[in-house]
């Protein structure tokens, strides 16, 4: 994703998540270390919406912060769909957010872990009067990118798919 579409995914998100009912964002990340946080701290005025979040790059972290399931999460060396799950409800409660997004992966090829394409996977989940609303994980394969590219191409799909989110729950189809 470009510069300028970044900058205007994060800006859709800014006045998607300020019409009212106004929403609060948290975020934890992994794979992403940062990128997600920084694409949407760029937007003049995130801190409308924008409550932080935690780069929580340890299986130890994860369930300390985030209370990822620790046995589940070791199985999966921490990267699986249900661990971003549990790490976006667990970034909506550490930050008492009504919106959390996560992204766990591989920024490089782990051959020792059977990983020979770089991945990820998100997940955002919406909670509403503290109770979960809706929960969706996707995943997304990055072959032949270097780390940093990684970072952002994942980075960029999670705000995606939440901007995509937004619209169609704003719009009630959801």
């Amino acid at each position: 994703m470009s510069a300028g579409r970044a900058a205007s995914a994060a800006a859709e998100l800014k006045a998607l998540m300020s019409r009212a009912p106004k929403l609060t964002l948290a975020v934890a990340e992994s794979v992403t270390a940062g990128h997600v946080q920084a694409r949407i701290a760029a937007v003049p005025g995130a801190s409308g919406f924008f409550l932080g979040g935690v780069t929580a790059y340890t299986l130890e972290q994860k369930v300390k912060l985030l209370g990822v399931n620790r046995a589940a999460a070791k199985k999966a060396n921490c990267v699986s769909a249900a661990v971003a799950e549990e790490m976006a409800l667990g970034v909506c409660g550490l930050f008492g957010a009504d919106v959390g997004v996560a992204t766990t992966g591989y920024a490089e090829p782990a051959p020792g872990d059977g990983v020979t394409t770089p991945m990820a996977w998100w997940a955002v989940a919406h909670r509403r009067r503290g109770r979960v609303a809706m929960i969706f994980s996707g995943r997304v394969e990055c072959p032949g990118e270097p780390r940093v590219a990684v970072q952002e191409i994942v980075a960029a799909a999670v705000l995606g798919e939440l901007v995509t989110y937004l619209r169609e729950w704003r719009a009630g189809a959801m």
